[in-house]
């Protein structure tokens, strides 16, 4: 009797077996997976430590003692206006797909409709894959709240603070949400049917502000004494912390973008990885031999330069691609926060540009070599190495264009509203005082 019930037990269970293995929507793609969704609460929350108070440290240690509250409160801002704007309008601008179709251009190739405009039809079973869509909105947030952060490293010690968060706001909305639903929508999307690869963000985030980052500068102006005087980081120590933590929160920023815990994640914390330590040593051994001597300040930008330019391959290419993305953004990150600044002659205070953008092209367009199989990456998305090449290179220069026109005309309508620079006393007694009535040290540097 118990042998009869044992073989009936075990038809049973098999049969409840095939009818969970064909019943549509048990294990389809967009039903909820744990591990999966555990992995990107995960991710989310180490993206926005890497604003706060990652980022907030890396600049508040580059500027003067007087500036420190003001670069703080630039980051912690942004953190906060950038979750309204999404929610609000940011979310539904880059990820709304409706009347998007492969292979077609339209408007809608090049910004979302306003289907989810204060995240309308988002409920907790909304799904986006196999994590929940409020998942993916937050994750996505945290991007959209770093990205003009980072612009305000060319600005730092002269802008007005209402003039960062007027432009921050316009910026995020008419630049930010419309490139990153040309690249991340899905098919239809300007990038997207391009067979751009983007993995986490060379064009939508770090060209992006990058050139911004330029553009501001140059319109605002040097900072007093620039050129002439000393304007020494106040405290390094700050900055390396920053530093390390904004190397620990890019493991969420790049392994994350794979939106689930699979393979495709390991490989991206490990070229990510690779990737950061060659350009850090790179930049360090060239600065070594030009100056005789390895400083702390060129270790660890050389580290964010790494970070940077493996972004938009880390989904793409292998660990070898990811040694030669960091040697040569080491290298050409370190000539463009030294050389090319010099020659031109524009005042980048915390060197935006030259690390942010002069990494995001150099990420984006090697991208294109080294995500080929034959080098030792996953595969291009087009038939060769030189088509790839040509789509990244179209990517990289239309973000360029596309933001550095917009960033134009928007700092030109921030200026006319409520002038873009403190004038000459606010900028001599320090940002902290003459914009916020605080200061973070008892003595100036």
């Amino acid at each position: 009797m118990c042998g009869l019930l044992a073989v009936w037990g075990r038809r049973l269970g098999l049969f409840l077996g095939l009818c969970f293995l064909v019943v549509p929507g048990v294990a389809g793609a967009d039903e909820l997976n744990a591990g999966d969704t555990a992995w990107m609460l995960t991710a989310t929350a180490l993206v926005l430590f890497m604003t706060l108070p990652g980022l907030a440290l890396f600049y508040a240690g580059l500027v003067r003692a007087k500036n420190v509250l003001s670069v703080l409160m630039q980051c912690f801002v942004s953190a906060c206006a950038m979750t309204i704007v999404w929610i609000g309008w940011g979310y539904s601008m880059a990820f709304d797909t409706t009347g998007m179709s492969e292979g077609t251009m339209n408007l809608n190739s090049f910004v979302g409709g306003l289907g989810k405009l204060f995240l309308s039809g988002v409920g907790a079973d909304s799904m986006t894959g196999t994590i929940p869509e409020t998942v993916f909105i937050t994750f996505q947030m945290t991007f959209a709240i770093i990205t003009p952060a980072l612009i305000a490293g060319a600005f730092a010690e002269r802008m007005k603070f209402s003039a960062m968060l007027l432009f921050s706001v316009m910026w995020s909305t008419i630049v930010y949400a419309p490139v990153c639903h040309m690249a991340w929508s899905g098919p239809g999307g300007f990038f997207w049917d391009l067979g751009v690869l983007d993995f986490a963000g060379g064009t939508v985030v770090h060209i992006n502000a990058g050139v911004a980052a330029l553009v501001a500068a140059i319109m605002i102006g040097k900072r007093r004494g620039f050129g002439q005087v000393p304007l020494p980081p106040h405290s390094l120590t700050i900055t390396v912390i920053g530093a390390s933590m904004l190397w620990v929160g890019w493991f969420g920023f790049n392994a994350g973008s794979a939106l689930a815990a699979n393979g495709s994640a390991g490989m991206a914390m490990l070229v990510t990885q690779v990737a950061t330590a060659t350009a850090a040593l790179t930049w360090m051994a060239v600065e070594w031999i030009k100056h005789g001597k390895p400083s702390v300040l060129g270790i660890v930008t050389g580290a964010v330069a790494g970070l940077v330019a493996i972004t938009p391959a880390s989904g793409s290419v292998g660990p070898m691609g990811a040694l030669a993305i960091g040697f040569v953004s080491g290298l050409c990150c370190f000539w463009g926060a030294t050389t090319l600044k010099q020659k031109l002659g524009y005042d980048d205070s915390l060197d935006a540009f030259s690390v942010h953008g002069i990494g995001g092209i150099v990420g984006a367009i090697l991208t294109g070599v080294f995500a080929s199989e034959s080098l030792g990456g996953l595969g291009l998305s087009k038939e060769s190495i030189g088509a790839q090449l040509g789509a990244q290179s179209i990517s990289v220069i239309f973000t360029i264009v596309y933001s550095g026109v917009l960033s134009f005309l928007i700092l030109k309508i921030v200026d006319v509203l409520v002038g873009l620079r403190v004038n000459e006393d606010e900028e001599s007694q320090g940002l902290d005082l003459a914009l916020h009535s605080e200061q973070g040290y008892n003595m100036e540097l």
